[in-house]
C-alpha cells in the first residue's frame, strides 16, 4: 500500500511530494483542497462551469509555482490567494466595470439593508453569481476577501470612485435579488 493510501500525509511531505513532481501527491493536493477552494471560485464565477475553468487554471498555477511557497504564513492561505488572483485575473480577461454616477452610489448605501443573514450560503452563492462580473468581483474583493478600495482599484487597473460605486451598485442589485428570492419563496407551499 502507498503512503497515501494508508495514511494522512502531512503538508511538508505534500508539498515536497508536490515540489518533484509525485502526481500521487498531486493528486492527493487537489483532493485535499479543492472542495474548499471550489468554494471561493464559485463567488467569483457566473456559473458552476466557470468555477470549474477556474478551479482548474487555479491549481495548475499552484503545481507551477509551488516551488516558490517558502513556507511564511499557511499553506492553505498561499493556496487561497492564487486562487483568488486567478479569478481576478479571470475576470479582467473577459469584461470591463460599468461605473454608475455618484448620486447613485450614495443611494445605494442608504437603501442597502442586511437580509443576507437569513439564507443559505448556496442561496447567497446563487444571488452573488446573478451579478455582472465586475460588481461580482468587486463585491467579493471588499466583503469577502477584505481588500480595500483602494487595493481593488490598484489591482483592477481602476479608480477608488469606480470601485466604490461598483460595490454599491453591487448591494443594490443584491438586494433586489434577495427580495425577489424572499418573495418566490414564500409563494412556494
Amino acid at each position: 500500500m502507498s503512503k497515501a493510501s494508508n495514511q494522512i500525509i502531512s503538508e511538508s511531505d505534500l508539498i515536497e511530494g508536490c515540489r518533484r513532481g509525485d502526481r500521487k501527491m498531486q493528486h492527493e493536493l487537489y483532493n485535499r483542497f479543492a472542495p474548499k477552494m471550489y468554494g471561493v471560485c464559485l463567488r467569483y464565477a457566473s456559473n458552476a462551469e466557470e468555477a470549474e475553468d477556474i478551479l482548474q487554471e487555479g491549481f495548475i498555477k499552484i503545481f507551477n509555482k509551488i516551488g516558490s511557497y517558502r513556507g511564511d504564513g499557511s499553506f492553505e492561505g498561499w493556496i487561497r490567494r492564487i486562487f483568488v488572483n486567478t479569478a481576478i485575473e479571470h475576470y479582467r480577461k473577459k469584461i470591463y466595470l460599468q461605473p454608475i454616477t455618484e448620486t447613485e452610489e450614495n443611494t445605494v448605501e442608504g437603501k442597502y439593508l442586511s437580509v443576507l443573514d437569513n439564507l443559505a450560503e448556496k442561496d447567497i452563492i446563487q444571488l452573488v453569481q446573478q451579478l455582472s462580473p465586475g460588481y461580482r468581483t468587486v463585491f467579493n474583493m471588499y466583503v469577502v476577501e477584505g481588500y480595500s478600495h483602494k487595493q481593488i482599484a490598484e489591482i483592477l487597473g481602476i479608480s477608488e470612485g469606480t470601485s466604490k460605486s461598483q460595490l454599491s451598485r453591487a448591494k443594490l442589485i443584491l438586494q433586489d435579488l434577495v427580495k425577489s428570492f424572499i418573495e418566490r419563496r414564500k409563494r412556494v407551499p
